[in-house]
């Protein structure tokens, strides 16, 4: 009996010293990337890398793996606040998306928004064709799974990641801003559609399939994808045109004693409920959280219910969120998985594609040159959407660790090279000049989902 409890003991320190650890990592080199005006969760991530193969382990490979174990009780506890972390990141990205969607220049961001999705989203399907699979498919061996995973790793753009930057650079009242928030809110739901649809294809053909795609039984390829897209749009329409109204009559029912006592814990338990839909219907839990933030965001923007959101907010990016990412980076092995000269062509080819693609929807809606550069410029940003497809589909067996890191390493860059680009060329598009290079505090309410 005692041998169990000093294993029990020891586990417990385990995990203890490694949230703490992970935490320190993770807001340290967070405020110093922000210092430096660059996304913080780009430093978090980092903050990862240093804890994990590619330096802790190297320079002390016993204290690396006594901390974070690869099996265990500790490491089963750190991969529940992994896939918390993330639900919780969902949730906040989709209660933001309604402050962040205009309804203006609605030509310009049609247009870009069309192409920007579009023609990159076809050019990464074409280079997996020409390049082939087996360099880059996961355990779960679905070729179609990994096709849709390239293609959206070229056309995603990040809200966060950009949204933050320009308000750095005091852009976020100009017209250019308001284009590429509109474009990016439009190009995030139709990421989170179909990483839902990759997702759902690879859970319902493994022996583990859950919820109704287990019930339908479904066998081949074209039933499995006709039937998650459809789930998908189903799914996200019914919590549009629905979600808002059934949150705000549950949390203001008088039986309703946990949104009377707590809004926070009501939040949490609308998007735990909404997660476990989705992962019944076949579809992704983090797809349950994102449409559970859209609702809770077209229930009511009343002050009240902002604040309710803040406070779960404070409490997500103050631990869940940054362990998140500081657990993304413990996994990026860059000196045994990462392939040097494939990222720099892939991150030539990913950043050419997507950027001549919004320079030609720019164009077409008649946007000068100058704006559609710098249009293209910003919407190469992938940043936390990016990062999010990237721990997705290798936590699912979509893509291998090689792919993983490179996806990875594919959101940090660009993040860094928008972030650049744009702090040169603010005084042009309409940023006043005392505010160049000056990094500031996050606005009242925004969430820093990046």
């Amino acid at each position: 009996m005692r041998g169990v409890l000093s294993f029990a003991d020891v586990d417990l320190a385990r995990l203890l010293v490694a949230l703490a650890v992970l935490l320190i990592a993770a807001h340290g080199m967070g405020s110093l990337f922000a210092r430096f005006g660059q996304p913080p969760a780009i430093g978090e991530i980092v903050g990862g890398i240093l804890l994990g193969p590619t330096v802790l382990a190297v320079i002390s490979p016993n204290v690396q793996h006594w901390i974070f174990p690869s099996s265990g009780i500790s490491a089963a506890a750190l991969g529940a606040v992994y896939q918390l972390g993330l639900l919780l990141l969902m949730f906040a990205a989709g209660a933001e998306m309604r402050r962040l969607l205009q309804r203006n220049a609605v030509r310009t961001v049609g247009l870009i928004a069309g192409f920007g999705m579009v023609l990159p989203f076809a050019a990464g399907m074409g280079l997996v064709a020409a390049l082939g699979a087996r360099e880059f498919i996961g355990p779960a061996r679905n070729h179609t799974a990994l096709v849709l995973v390239f293609g959206l790793a070229i056309a995603v753009t990040s809200i966060p990641v950009i949204s933050r930057i320009m308000h750095d650079l005091d852009l976020l009242s100009t017209r250019f801003a308001r284009i590429v928030l509109s474009v990016a809110v439009t190009e995030d739901i139709v990421l989170y559609v179909v990483l839902a649809v990759a997702v759902g294809l690879v859970q319902t053909t493994s022996r583990t399939a859950f919820g109704l795609p287990a019930v339908l039984n479904l066998h081949t390829i074209a039933q499995n994808s006709a039937y998650h897209t459809v789930i998908a749009v189903i799914f996200l329409a019914v919590a549009l045109s629905f979600g808002g109204q059934a949150y705000k009559m549950l949390a203001g029912t008088r039986v309703n004693i946990l949104a009377r006592r707590s809004p926070v814990a009501f939040q949490l338990l609308w998007m735990l409920a909404l997660s476990a839909a989705a992962l019944a219907l076949g579809l992704v839990p983090l797809y349950g959280a994102f449409t559970a933030g859209l609702a809770v965001a077209v229930a009511d923007d009343s002050l009240a219910v902002r604040q309710d959101r803040n406070a779960l907010t404070g409490i997500s990016f103050g631990f869940f969120v940054p362990v998140y990412f500081a657990l993304i980076g413990l996994q990026l092995d860059l000196l045994h998985h990462f392939n040097p000269l494939f990222f720099l062509g892939f991150l030539v080819f990913g950043c050419a594609a997507k950027a001549a693609s919004v320079y030609l929807g720019a164009r077409l809606s008649r946007e000068n040159r100058f704006m559609s550069w710098s249009l293209a410029v910003a919407l190469n940003a992938r940043g936390g959407p990016g990062i999010v497809l990237a721990s997705i589909t290798y936590a699912t067996g979509i893509i291998n660790q090689t792919f993983f890191v490179s996806l990875v390493m594919l959101s940090i860059v660009t993040s860094l090279l928008a972030g650049s680009w744009l702090e040169r060329i603010a005084d042009k598009l309409g940023a006043p000049a005392r505010h160049r290079g000056q990094a500031s505090e996050q606005l009242p309410g925004q969430v820093d989902t990046t």
